[in-house]
């Protein structure tokens, strides 16, 4: 009974079915295969023209979203910050001006300390401290 042979031995590769490599390789100079050129290999990039379409579409709207997403972040921020001139009614910055004015006036400060009823002698109160 013969035996089995390889499968990698050259006999089983020069069987029908049992090549490894493309059909249509001839060895060329220095030994290296030369392949035969794709009469088609120019138009290759259509084969997959709907999914490449597909994916730029896919970037085109995440980027659109992204775009949104950050305008919106935007508007959400000047909403929450608080803007005198936008946010204040118009007659505050008067008040505001008037009250920036204002000082205290020590002159009548003896005055007042001569007419007081408080203590002067007494302890500094301290929270929390009994005496």
């Amino acid at each position: 009974m013969p035996e089995p042979a390889d499968i990698n031995s050259p006999e089983v590769a020069k069987t029908p079915g049992g090549s490894s490599g493309p059909a249509k390789e001839e060895n060329g100079v220095n030994g290296h295969k030369e392949v035969e050129p794709n009469p088609f290999a120019e138009y290759m990039w259509m084969e997959n023209e709907e999914e490449y379409n597909r994916q730029v579409e896919e970037e085109l709207l995440e980027q659109e979203f992204l775009e949104r997403c950050f305008q919106e972040m935007l508007e959400e921020e000047d909403q929450d910050w608080f803007i005198p001139a936008r946010d204040l009614p118009a007659g505050v910055g008067q008040i505001q001006q008037q009250l920036n004015g204002l000082s205290v006036n020590d002159s009548n400060a003896e005055d007042i300390v001569r007419k007081s009823s408080l203590n002067p002698e007494a302890k500094e109160f301290v929270p929390g401290v009994k005496y």
